[in-house]
């Protein structure tokens, strides 16, 4: 593993909060993208009381060589007290924001949008004044299984790019980037009044050109928000890092994607796709929908 930078240390958790965060998932039998796919900020998230929760898993059909998600073992059955369990979980957290986001399971004929959705409405339910973002799958791009998730109205859509195009067969070899740009672009047709969000890792060997490319394709789809994050190795069996960027650069791809009218774009070495998600709060407040 290539030592990390100084800029990529992250400050030790206070374990008292992470513990108590980590006590009410296991309560209620909850899945975490946090903990499942290992992400650094689980510490400075878990401290503040807010996780990302991940639905219909831990176990994904998809083998993408920078996750460390399980893709080995067997998908199970859906559970159907899930969404009823993931709200109670928001509810004692007291979440203002919450995230949900799902492995893939191409097993299912809808791709699992309708456990998106059940879990949509027991969050608007239970917890009602929670504004909601669910990170979702491609779907196989069964646009019919979008056009569900979004009747629902959660207020974020997010879907992620994950990488540049020449990248794809060997970092999304299961994913296509037509298709992701695509399903942003239905969300905005299906869907005027919900945010659209997407992001990209870079150090796996792109460009600053490439990068800007993939900036531009989202912007001509209309995608409102972006992240963007240092992809890090989380084992010798993944993906290497080809590149630490530095956060000079990060600074200059925020700048630029700001120039060319995103409403938000968060990009720093520890950004991750829900990171500081609760922030799109205030986004909704300055361009109301």
């Amino acid at each position: 593993m290539t030592v990390k930078p100084e800029w990529l240390r992250v400050k030790a958790p206070q374990w008292q909060r992470v513990g108590s965060v980590k006590e009410i998932l296991r309560d209620l039998a909850l899945n975490t993208v946090c903990e499942e796919a290992s992400c650094p900020n689980i510490g400075e998230c878990f401290n503040a009381g807010t996780a990302t929760f991940l639905i219909m898993g831990p176990a994904c059909t998809r083998a993408c060589p920078y996750c460390d998600i399980d893709f080995e073992k067997k998908p199970l059955p859906l559970d159907a007290t899930e969404p009823l369990r993931l709200a109670e979980a928001v509810q004692r957290l007291k979440l203002n924001h919450v995230v949900i986001t799902s492995v893939n399971r191409d097993d299912l004929p809808d791709g699992g949008a309708n456990q998106f959705v059940r879990c949509i409405e027991e969050v608007r339910r239970i917890s009602p004044l929670t504004t909601i973002e669910v990170l979702i799958p491609d779907l196989c791009g069964n646009w019919e299984a979008l056009a569900v998730i979004l009747q629902a109205k959660p207020e974020v859509l997010n879907h992620n790019t994950e990488t540049i195009p020449r990248l794809y067969r060997r970092v999304r070899p299961q994913g296509n980037y037509q298709r992701s740009l695509e399903l942003l672009q239905r969300t905005r047709e299906i869907a005027p009044q919900v945010y659209t969000k997407s992001g990209i890792m870079v150090g796996l060997g792109e460009t600053d050109a490439e990068v800007r490319e993939v900036m531009q394709d989202l912007r001509k789809v209309d995608c409102d928000i972006l992240t963007i994050g240092q992809y890090l190795q989380p084992s010798q069996k993944h993906l290497g890092v080809q590149d630490f960027v530095t956060p000079q650069q990060f600074d200059a791809w925020r700048e630029y994607g700001e120039s060319i009218g995103f409403l938000q774009v968060v990009s720093s070495p520890l950004t991750r796709s829900s990171y500081h998600a609760e922030q799109v709060r205030k986004l909704m407040e300055k361009y109301p929908r």
